[in-house]
């Protein structure tokens, strides 16, 4: 088969099954992920696992498209208006899903319970802060709802990924030491990824006040659209060279092109016109990728990720709304509306195949089986938790 008609056959299959999905009012990255793994070699084997494989630069593309766009939300006069508030309350949701998430884990991976390596352990927990608004926001939009739990949530999920790329940043760097077998030093633990971090940044700040210093040259859309993906694409292509993290490089570059470019919301509308095909392929690819097979040897390992991933992001942020003395509805109620998971955590699972293969197999396996379950589970919590803050209405 070749790569384009594997391609074609990728998008029929995602949109044949969203028609199906939007009947039981699923959001779209649930009926590409279904139409991904019924169209890969678990289950009709219309894609080879080879095939797949082969299409990785879709994917690479496609997760830096996300990051880009994370980054275009950090625009410092809305953060200036919402204050402090739902910085502390990310900061906590955040780390509260990982160190809870790590702590379980750590603890029956030093237990010597089977299944529970270390290197896999730590990487789970910085993948576990990541939090998908898509299917939350279906819900407040379906229901018009209002109040302060809502008005604190959109801040909060803008910011929440960010957090997570930089906790992927420094715990994946841990596990591969592990794995390489490297002494555990505060080089090794700290210093490295930290590095990482910070070349990652400036990397991303340098290209993204070049990109947009040449938008003034270029008028139409179509330019400015290219010179977005050129920027994007050398993004990539250096982080690959020098080992640096092309999520955090490239959302900088939006970061800095939401600020400073002064057309960046022509620019930004324009790309994500773009990137929805892109998407689509993404999380089709992704769900084919899902091996079946694996799922009954990472079973207690991925139960104990979906439960105690929710328990920390409740928990974080039940303490960051006291922490800066939140409405009681959002200490309450927020941390039920953080439930979803989806593209973010799909595309670190994804890359944690070529930087931990030992166990990229079975992270992406748990990290998709949960996308599942938090996509089917996340908007009819959220829906209860709102309607009981008060925040929907019934008629």
């Amino acid at each position: 088969m070749t790569t384009l008609l594997a391609l074609s056959i990728a998008i029929m299959a995602g949109l044949l099954v969203s028609r199906f999905i939007k009947l039981v009012h699923m959001p779209n990255v649930t009926a590409f992920l279904i139409g991904g793994l019924l169209i890969g070699p678990s289950v009709l084997g219309i894609l080879s696992q080879e095939m797949t494989d082969s299409l990785s630069i879709i994917t690479e593309a496609a997760l830096g498209f996300i990051a880009y766009s994370i980054g275009a939300e950090f625009k410092l006069s809305y953060l200036k208006r919402i204050g402090t508030k739902p910085v502390v309350i990310t900061i906590c949701e955040g780390l509260g899903a990982v160190l809870v998430v790590d702590i379980v884990l750590i603890i029956l991976s030093l237990c010597g319970v089977p299944g529970f390596d270390l290197p896999m352990c730590i990487t789970l927990g910085a993948i576990a802060s990541a939090t998908a608004p898509a299917a939350t926001l279906m819900v407040i939009r379906q229901y018009k709802a209002k109040g302060p739990v809502c008005e604190m949530l959109l801040p909060v999920v803008a910011m929440d990924d960010a957090l997570g790329l930089m906790a992927y940043a420094i715990s994946i760097s841990v596990a591969q030491a592990m794995v390489s077998g490297a002494p555990m030093t505060v080089v090794n633990m700290a210093l490295i990824p930290l590095g990482e971090i910070v070349g990652s940044l400036v990397i991303g700040t340098v290209i993204g006040f070049v990109l947009s210093l040449c938008m003034s040259f270029f008028h139409s859309r179509g330019n400015k659209l290219a010179l977005t993906i050129a920027a994007i694409f050398l993004a990539l292509g250096l982080c690959d060279l020098w080992g640096l993290s092309n999520l955090l490089c490239i959302m900088m570059i939006g970061a800095v092109m939401t600020n400073v470019c002064k057309t960046a919301n022509v620019v930004i509308e324009q790309t994500d016109r773009f990137t929805p095909p892109l998407f689509l392929l993404f999380f089709v690819i992704s769900g084919a990728q899902l091996n079946l097979s694996v799922l009954p040897t990472v079973g207690l390992v991925g139960v104990c990720y979906v439960l105690f991933r929710v328990v920390g992001k409740w928990l974080g942020a039940m303490l960051g709304s006291r922490i800066v003395h939140a409405h009681p509805n959002v200490q309450k109620y927020l941390g039920f509306t953080l439930i979803p998971q989806a593209g973010v955590a799909i595309g670190l699972a994804t890359m944690t195949l070529t930087k931990l293969p030992q166990y990229g197999r079975q992270i992406q396996a748990i990290i998709l089986a949960g996308t599942l379950i938090y996509e089917l589970t996340g908007p009819v919590i959220t829906k209860i938790a709102l309607t009981k803050a008060g925040e929907i209405v019934k008629d």
